[in-house]
């Protein structure tokens, strides 16, 4: 359910209604917009007289919201949703481009591969230290070694760094981490969700190859009923019959998203194709679609890196990509 308060209505005069909604065991969120101030509820409240709360001198109008996602809603926020990452900004009109190798290998590879995105535009950097595997038998990432050395190219370039958590007995690891990312398998593990519901840094959630957008808000939403509200939404691809991509990408999720969620919206290109010449395209198509960013792997040397290089841009193919991508932004903002 969701009040809209009049304009003029004094700071006492929310406050006293905040407490009011406190006092029968709601919980309230305040989204205060440039014309309006919508007071977000959350809890039972099927007990509130939605006549007498319309009665209330400082009451515009009030509605319920059907969906089971409230705080993800952007009924609940009607305003885009900023996200700050150590000084960048993602979301709420501003695109970032986050690049980077699947897997971290050494210090000098994730340094060379930090420089080279940085320079190419890209303004946070991903690099995988725990890797979810198929096989129990891949390469399974340098754990801890690998956020040492994310951290060192951090350090030399200014690059707030991405990298994904397997379990939630790992995040005193993840303290110094700027974005912490869950992948597609851990979509639904709602447990770790609750612990990184708990922090106020930023998580990238993705979806699970076999979800809908639905549990993908759903997933959002065991993380913000925590208290963090710092979340981007990633589509990645989805299982269907097709074979001859990794996945299927779903860009429809671009603007379904965005008409349902205020939360920003990222695209990963690389893990939705698996087929590198295939990926520009795919990206293009994704800014194209109004996403808020992109999440895309670029390796010094994909040929030979342990992880993913079927799928990783080289750096100089990056970096052509990367002046497209700008090109069709001037384009939409332009219209």
């Amino acid at each position: 359910m969701i009040a809209v308060v009049k304009p003029g209505a004094s700071k006492q005069q929310i406050d006293s209604l905040l407490a009011w909604f406190r006092s029968r065991g709601l919980k309230t969120h305040v989204s205060e917009g440039e014309f309006q101030t919508i007071i977000g509820l959350v809890g039972d409240t099927s007990q509130v007289d939605v006549d007498l709360l319309e009665g209330l001198e400082i009451v515009e109008s009030v509605k319920r919201i059907n969906e089971p996602f409230k705080r993800a809603n952007r009924k609940f926020h009607p305003a885009d949703t900023a996200v700050n990452i150590g000084g960048v900004i993602l979301g709420g009109g501003n695109f970032q481009v986050i690049a980077g190798p699947c897997s971290v290998e050494s210090p000098e590879q994730i340094v060379c591969v930090a420089e080279s995105v940085q320079a190419s535009g890209a303004r946070l950097l991903r690099g995988g230290a725990f890797k979810p595997r198929t096989s129990p038998y891949d390469f399974q990432g340098l754990r801890a070694e690998g956020i040492e050395f994310l951290l060192e190219a951090r350090a030399k370039t200014g690059m707030p760094i991405v990298t994904e958590i397997m379990n939630a007995a790992h995040l005193p690891l993840f303290e110094p981490v700027d974005v912490i990312q869950v992948g597609a398998r851990n979509m639904q593990n709602f447990e770790l969700l609750k612990e990184l519901g708990q922090l106020r840094k930023p998580i990238l959630l993705k979806r699970g190859f076999a979800n809908t957008l639905k549990e993908l808000l759903m997933s959002a939403e065991y993380i913000m009923a925590e208290g963090n509200e710092n979340v981007i939404l990633c589509e990645r691809g989805i299982r269907t019959f097709e074979t001859y991509t990794r996945n299927t990408l779903d860009l429809s999720a671009v603007p379904v998203l965005q008409e349902l969620s205020h939360l920003p919206v990222i695209i990963d290109p690389s893990h939705a194709i698996g087929v590198s010449r295939y990926v520009p395209q795919m990206a293009l198509a994704a800014v194209a679609s109004g996403a808020d960013g992109i999440l895309i792997e670029v390796h010094n040397d994909p040929q030979n890196a342990v992880c993913d290089g079927a799928q990783s841009l080289t750096l100089e193919q990056f970096a052509h990509l990367s002046e497209k991508m700008q090109r069709i932004r001037e384009v939409i903002a332009a219209r």
